[in-house]
């Protein structure tokens, strides 16, 4: 399959989407519109500070993510795929008053459309990595948008998560990159019920395949931490914690859910 072919697939599911999301409950709106982040625990303590910083934030979806970094006094800009889901964007930042830069473009051609502008921060996480077939193109990307001594916070579900069928029964794909995954998704995983049929283009992508990218880059890792729950509830068999987060009912918590990276680019 092109490039072209993969991306212009991948948008329409993204665009088919953003509507359904935008509407749900598990992004919580309504929530988000009185003053309540979206940025999780997990996440908030890899960030820091980021008052007066520049944040780039890749794969920003609807933006709601990053309307909470500019909340948290951070200049941010966010980047996504999907038109409809920028459009959103923009008309969110309009309605709450929340200064914030959008760009509607694939990951890779973000250089371009940034024209050499660098950034304090480099942002991404949750289901954001296989929707792209090349590690080191992205790396690329988050090297070249960081200023020295720039970070990257990465927080992301676990590889062992995508080697599942959707039911979590059995084994289904391979830990490591072996080609695109071509699915028929039905609904969305923000609401099953969505009226949404559409084919999807991923790739399963290891942990080493996202560490060596970054350190091929030459960034500096500063951390690297997995989790045995995830913040969202978004898969089937989903459990209740106490703390509210969630694990897999198959799973239990013998496996884990989320990982997080954090690299630096060198001074």
């Amino acid at each position: 399959m092109s490039p072209a072919a993969y991306l212009d697939l991948n948008r329409a599911l993204w665009n088919a989407r953003t509507g359904p999301h935008l509407t749900s409950d598990f992004y919580a709106l309504d929530a988000f519109r009185a003053g309540q982040t979206s940025l999780n625990a997990i996440e908030l303590g890899l960030l820091g500070e980021l008052r007066g910083r520049d944040v780039l934030h890749l794969q920003c979806h609807f933006g709601q993510d990053t309307l909470s970094l500019a909340r948290l006094g951070a200049r941010a800009v966010g980047v996504d795929l999907s038109d409809q889901a920028i459009a959103a964007a923009l008309a969110l930042s309009a309605e709450l008053s929340l200064p914030a830069e959008f760009i509607c473009c694939d990951v890779y051609e973000a250089p371009a459309h940034l024209a050499g502008r660098q950034f304090d921060v480099v942002f991404t996480s949750y289901g954001v990595l296989g929707w792209l077939p090349d590690l080191d193109q992205w790396a690329a990307v988050v090297a070249g948008s960081l200023r020295p001594g720039g970070r990257l916070v990465l927080v992301e579900f676990h590889p062992v998560v995508w080697m599942f069928d959707n039911d979590f029964t059995r084994i289904q794909y391979g830990y490591f990159n072996d080609g695109p995954i071509e699915e028929t998704e039905e609904g969305t995983y923000a609401d099953r019920a969505a009226p949404i049929t559409h084919q999807s283009i991923t790739w399963n992508h290891s942990l080493s395949e996202v560490i060596g990218s970054l350190l091929r880059q030459g960034l500096e890792l500063t951390g690297f931490a997995e989790y045995d729950y995830s913040p969202y509830n978004c898969f089937a068999h989903a459990v209740a914690n106490p703390d509210g987060s969630f694990h897999i009912g198959p799973l239990g918590r013998k496996a884990p859910l989320v990982y997080s990276v954090t690299a630096r680019k060198k001074p």
